[in-house]
């Protein structure tokens, strides 16, 4: 251990002045670098305020550009300015259109509905119902919509939501549909009957550059840190990083285990190399987000992947079908969802005398997704 005693930490001491600031879902005082973007929201929200239906928006771009912190600042703006009632969903945990709905119970009524015993129509009707009886209009954000596609929910969510005013009129329900998945095309993957009424505004969060990165984790850093933690050094090398990754989230969570690095040192400063070794986890920030969100006989054909990393889908399936006893039709729904998650690769190769068939690769170190499955 190096540095003289005034530069370590004592047992009551902290590098931070407040952590929370480094939360992956902090929404930030001053959220810098979107002032198009929250615009157009703020142009399809605006007949909302009125009383009126607002415009339905799709909202693009990939992981960690700043698209939920965007829709969670303007839902606060309208949650205390306004009389808009507004829901955020969490698609990755609410994947169906049962739980969507339940979600949106629970946001206007307070309290969770029934776990058993109440139909998706009368759940939908009471909503309805209280959103008219209240004259409400209601916004409801599909965050990671993508989810309900990989569940092929989307369709019927969509659909629901769309032609609410149809089922019960005078209901008013906007929708914000957020996509990290660029390989999605949200029109174009839904069914026939959505798209026909489903016109929505689009709205895209492009990569934040090099510069763009500094000053937002500048900004957190000064907010998150005392005085004096971290160095312009060390700082440009936690932008450099993040900028490599192209994920804003990376960078978040750099600065909140560096300081836990310099911590851990009993320091009062972050040093370089409490950044580098803080990298090897915060680097794979959007793999533990996607594994966190499996069920279990997911994860399950994940650590098979693991141990058998590169081998074709019939080989693979034989040793998920051994230790879950479940069918091929299930493996093959999960084999796509991981595939379009980005977790692994699954490439079609031509196999000798058996036609074509999947090989199957992780997408990431076999150590990393294993323990992060633990």
């Amino acid at each position: 251990m190096t540095g003289d005693a005034g530069d370590m930490l004592s047992w009551d001491e902290s590098v931070f002045r407040d952590e929370s600031v480094f939360e992956i879902d902090h929404v930030p005082e001053t959220f810098r670098h979107r002032e198009s973007q929250l615009e157009s929201l703020k142009y399809a929200l605006r007949p909302a305020v009125r009383g009126s239906r607002p415009l339905n928006t799709v909202v693009r771009g990939p992981p960690g550009t700043g698209k939920t912190t965007a829709v969670q600042k303007l839902f606060g703006e309208l949650g205390t300015r306004t009389d808009v009632r507004t829901v955020r969903v969490n698609c990755q945990v609410d994947s169906t259109r049962y739980a969507v709905f339940s979600r949106l119970f629970e946001g206007i009524f307070d309290y969770e509905p029934p776990s058993s015993g109440i139909s998706f129509k009368k759940l939908f009707g009471q909503i309805t119902d209280r959103l008219v009886e209240e004259d409400d209009v209601l916004v409801v954000a599909l965050d990671d919509v993508n989810y309900l596609f990989y569940e092929n929910e989307a369709s019927d969510t969509l659909y629901s939501l769309l032609r609410a005013h149809e089922a019960h009129s005078g209901a008013k329900i906007g929708v914000i549909v957020v996509s990290s998945d660029l390989g999605l095309d949200v029109i174009d993957d839904l069914d026939t009957r959505v798209q026909s009424v489903f016109r929505p505004e689009e709205v895209y969060f492009p990569v934040y550059g090099a510069s763009e990165i500094y000053d937002i984790l500048s900004e957190r850093a000064k907010r998150g840190f005392h005085d004096g933690v971290i160095g312009d050094g060390e700082l440009e090398r936690v932008a450099d990083l993040t900028a490599d990754s192209g994920d804003l989230r990376v960078g978040i969570d750099l600065l909140r285990r560096a300081g836990l690095n310099a911590e851990m040192r009993a320091s009062k400063t972050i040093a370089t190399g409490d950044v580098e070794s803080a990298y090897d986890k915060s680097k794979h920030v959007h793999l533990s987000r996607s594994l966190r969100g499996l069920t279990e006989s997911e994860r399950d054909l994940v650590r098979v992947l693991a141990e058998h990393d590169g081998r074709r889908a019939g080989e693979v399936y034989e040793a998920f079908h051994d230790e879950t006893d479940l069918g091929y039709t299930r493996y093959s729904e999960i084999i796509n969802k991981l595939d379009q998650l980005g977790v692994i690769d699954a490439e079609y190769a031509d196999v000798e005398g058996r036609g074509r068939s999947r090989e199957l690769s992780l997408a990431y170190d076999a150590q990393a997704v294993v323990d992060r499955l633990e």
